[in-house]
């Protein structure tokens, strides 16, 4: 059990040696924006997945049903959210498929997004565009007032209002969405937040926040550490949607209803945006991770604490390397409570630092321009230090 942040700043870390098998504390994995390292529990997961299907053969589903609800119970925990209702899949990109095919299209031919939305969101919705549908895309900066500039698109012609909770591309946290949830109740329209970048990195609560009947996207990959196959969609409980995209996992209440024809019938519960048949070991490992980071008093509060420390930590190191700022930089405007949970630096020569620190290493990623240093909480402050000067030495050989 952690008690207390500052066993995951000194060295060794307290948590590294629950993560023998990523190597945490060999390696400079800086990768905590895009995939974290899963614990050693996610590996026993992983094993009982297929013991249970070489045991129970077709049995097997009661027992990965049960899995199933204790990743929705993790997901509703972290999202404060007791009354809402969630589908699982492989990837958010299925449940946005599904989503977007149960909206009233005929009726509302208008989606609202931004302009630093996820590649899944954003190319889907550019393809729609292809299609007729008109997307208009506001400024995500300044990140602070974005649910107002959301929030005076919205018209009677909008189907839905799309945007991430923090933006993957710059780490900055929208700011209140009060304006917006309040524009899409006015004028009928949905609401649908991506808080892939937020959950388990920065607190989030459905219900303190007033956001109950949004819908909302998220997966494990990234701070989760659920891995891939863990994603879910929160709708709310009344919703009443039909995907037009549809499997038949979604009719599971339904199986022994009597038919009403000319019409598919859809569960009343979770599964109401299910696919089908699918892989339930992602979910046994998933399990196995929540339980974890409950035992190790992971909360979302912790976790706040400690990434806030980590990025410090990652900016005035990096300040005081004193770089060229034409080779690279960083924005000194944003303060540190408006960051999600990695930094990013600005670089002409981002893809070639990337590949560089790879050799000597250090995993991070790069979008464009724009360099990515992701920390996690399994990381030392000793670790970080030592990631940044590694940085200072491949920028200066670079330049």
């Amino acid at each position: 059990m952690i008690s207390s942040a500052q066993e995951l700043h000194s060295e060794p870390n307290a948590l590294a040696s629950h993560y023998r098998r990523f190597r945490v504390s060999e390696r400079l994995l800086l990768t905590g924006h895009s995939h974290q390292a899963w614990p050693d529990r996610a590996f026993e997961g992983q094993q009982q997945a297929w013991l249970d299907a070489a045991e129970h053969v077709d049995d097997k589903w009661e027992r990965a049903f049960e899995r199933a609800d204790r990743v929705r119970d993790g997901y509703r925990r972290l999202l404060d959210d007791p009354s809402g209702l969630y589908s699982l899949s492989e990837s958010t990109h299925d449940l946005l498929v599904r989503f977007l095919s149960a909206l009233p299209w005929r009726d509302r031919d208008r989606i609202v997004t931004t302009d630093q939305e996820f590649y899944s969101l954003r190319r889907q919705l550019a393809r729609l565009e292809e299609e007729g549908i008109e997307v208009v895309r506001v400024a995500a900066e300044p990140a602070e007032s974005v649910g107002e500039r959301l929030a005076a698109a919205v018209t009677d012609r909008t189907a839905v209002a799309c945007l991430s909770t923090v933006f993957f591309s710059s780490a900055r946290i929208a700011g209140d969405l009060t304006p917006l949830a309040e524009a899409c109740r006015r004028h009928g329209a949905e609401l649908l937040l991506d808080v892939y970048h937020q959950l388990n990195v920065v607190p989030l609560s459905l219900r303190e926040r007033g956001l109950e009947d949004a819908f909302v996207v998220c997966a494990g990959y990234k701070y989760l550490q659920l891995g891939e196959g863990n994603a879910i969609l929160r709708f709310p409980p009344d919703c009443e949607l039909r995907p037009v995209a549809t499997g038949w996992f979604a009719e599971f209440g339904e199986l022994t209803a009597e038919k009403v024809p000319g019409r598919v019938l859809y569960n009343a519960g979770q599964d109401r945006f299910a696919g089908a048949t699918y892989d339930p070991t992602a979910h046994y490992r998933a399990a196995e991770v929540f339980g974890f980071f409950a035992e190790q008093g992971l909360d979302a509060e912790l976790l706040r604490q400690v990434s806030q420390h980590q990025i410090d930590l990652l900016r005035r190191c990096f300040d005081a390397l004193e770089l060229a700022p034409e080779t690279i930089d960083r924005d000194r405007e944003v303060p540190l409570e408006s960051l999600g949970g990695f930094l990013t630096l600005t670089t002409p020569h981002a893809d070639e630092t990337c590949r560089r620190l790879k050799e000597h290493g250090m995993l991070t990623d790069f979008r464009g321009d724009i360099l990515r240093l992701g920390p996690a909480p399994y990381l030392s402050d000793d670790q970080l230090e030592r990631a940044v000067t590694l940085l200072g030495r491949v920028v200066r050989e670079i330049a």
